[in-house]
């Protein structure tokens, strides 16, 4: 039985709390220090199970930019991020392309969509 104490500070609100949060054997045991329950829910993911939002760019052709903005729709196990960011490296697509257009369904099998974070319109052709 390994019992372990982690001080962390909460990242859901402005308050911004200071917590300690108590794991016995990679399960958390007590959060102390959250004054709300988002507080002791953050906690309890960030020691266990890390998730964090993807931001990135993938390749857009005919755009009036070279790059299109993408996030994931919801977080990724942070341990996979940089698998993700990799993946919509080899990612192209055509202007084009509506706020919150799917660019990358289920990446990695995660279960999470990567979508367009802008509108792109097309690049004008000149006569």
């Amino acid at each position: 039985m390994t019992v372990e104490k982690r001080t962390m500070n909460c990242i859901t609100c402005p308050m911004g709390c200071e917590m300690t949060v108590t794991i016995d054997d990679g399960i958390v045991i007590n959060v102390e220090g959250n004054s709300c329950l988002r507080g002791k829910k953050y906690a309890e993911v960030e020691v266990t199970a890390p998730k964090r939002m993807l931001t990135s760019t993938v390749k857009i052709k005919g755009g009036i930019l070279p790059l299109l903005p993408v996030v994931s729709q919801a977080p990724l196990p942070k341990e996979k991020i940089l698998a993700c960011a990799r993946e919509l490296r080899k990612i192209s697509v055509e202007a084009p392309i509506v706020l919150g257009q799917v660019i990358c369904g289920n990446i990695l099998g995660l279960g999470v969509n990567v979508i367009a974070a802008r509108s792109m319109k097309q690049e004008e052709q000149k006569v």
